[in-house]
């Protein structure tokens, strides 16, 4: 063995080293970011929106969602480089359909007065209409174009407009993922139509998914395929296509991307505004519980970082928005309704959660590759 160095060697090695740092692709990981609601009745028992921001870095989550978009949280997170996704009431959606000045209205009080200085990135024009105002649904299409061409009156390009549905609501079936299309009237009234104005404005599909939900719903699927544990039999083979789900996100999302491609339009984004799993619930809800929580959180914030995506599509979901941030004890309806939280109001965490942020895919990978490759031309070299 010769420890020599020569110039020709040590090009090479340096060469060999320059390549192998070079990202793999240029994709990145689905964003990760959680859904705030700001309650200014209740909000004496949580953190001010003013420290929200703060909050947020500690957790090390680059995005939020604003189920309320009041002004004044958008403008507390000016200058904190977190990404923000709003939403526009479902009571607005006629008069912003009736008249683009009342598009312009909104924006003017919502997002121009803060943004670039608050990272905006997507409108959701309302949010799961077909649950609880389907009456709106012929409204919808004409609100979402007049908010999108405000946008560009005002000279803003990097903003999306879309709209938020409920998987159940939309969804003929979430087992095979090959079987799913979207229900009717829905899908040709109003999702094919929206399908193709996502498609020519860039925009994404927004869609709250629960497997929470479907797991109640269907008592043939294990628990652990619905919280991402690896199991050697925690498994479901679609036979159409031979794809096998690991676990009951993947195969939601898949259905969603699945019925996207049978109405046309099979590469618009996947943005998952809500998913989540309650600390506690009515005595109906025994699998509401804060270990269970816990499991389903840290098995879906591993899943996303680990950059495998779905069997359906490689970079997988664009984002993903945990429901919520803080437990909401004064809110009406049901038990589980009111922990859903990853926070108590008090500030106080319920789970051990390590979100990694928002990286870059390529350079990680790209990382691995080096230090993999590193070693190998050394060994390499010193054999020479």
């Amino acid at each position: 063995m010769s420890l020599s160095l020569n110039p020709t060697s040590f090009s090479f090695f340096l060469f060999s080293l320059y390549f192998l740092s070079l990202p793999v692709g240029t994709s990145s990981l689905p964003v990760v970011g959680i859904t705030y609601t700001h309650d200014p009745r209740h909000d004496h028992d949580h953190t001010p929106p003013s420290h929200v921001a703060s909050t947020l870095h500690s957790l090390k989550l680059s995005a939020v969602r604003l189920p309320e978009s009041d002004p004044s949280v958008v403008r507390d997170f000016s200058y904190s480089n977190i990404s923000l996704l709003l939403n526009i009431p479902n009571s607005l959606i006629p008069a912003i359909a009736s008249n683009r000045s009342n598009a312009l209205r909104w924006l003017y009080h919502h997002v121009i007065p803060f943004y670039p200085r608050s990272k905006v990135s997507t409108i959701s024009v309302g949010n799961d209409i077909l649950d609880t105002s389907s009456d709106l649904a012929d409204f919808l299409l004409p609100a979402i174009r007049n908010v999108h061409l405000g946008l560009r009156d005002l000279g803003i390009q990097k903003i999306s407009v879309s709209t938020t549905f409920s998987f159940i609501n939309i969804m003929t079936t979430s087992f095979p993922p090959s079987a799913a299309e979207f229900q009717e009237p829905v899908s040709e009234l109003l999702i094919k139509p929206l399908l193709q104005f996502l498609d020519d404005t860039n925009s994404s599909f927004l869609v709250n998914l629960y497997p929470y939900n479907v797991y109640r719903l269907n008592s043939e699927i294990p628990i652990g395929f619905a919280l991402f544990q690896q199991h050697p039999f925690n498994y479901r083979d679609d036979l159409t296509t031979g794809v096998r789900y690991r676990n009951l996100f993947d195969m939601m999302v898949d259905s969603v991307i699945s019925a996207m491609a049978v109405a046309g339009h099979e590469s618009i984004p996947v943005i998952v505004t809500e998913t989540g799993w309650p600390s506690s619930g009515d005595a109906s809800e025994i699998d509401a519980s804060p270990a269970y929580a816990e499991m389903y959180i840290n098995g879906l914030v591993t899943h996303l970082s680990s950059g495998l995506g779905t069997p359906l599509r490689r970079e997988g979901v664009a984002e993903t928005y945990i429901y919520e941030l803080f437990d909401r004890e004064t809110r009406q309806g049901t038990e589980s309704g009111r922990h859903w939280g990853i926070m108590y109001p008090n500030m106080t965490r319920k789970y051990n959660i390590a979100f990694s942020g928002s990286v870059t895919a390529g350079y990680s990978r790209g990382w691995v590759r080096m230090v993999g490759g590193l070693y190998t031309i050394v060994s390499l070299w010193l054999l020479q």
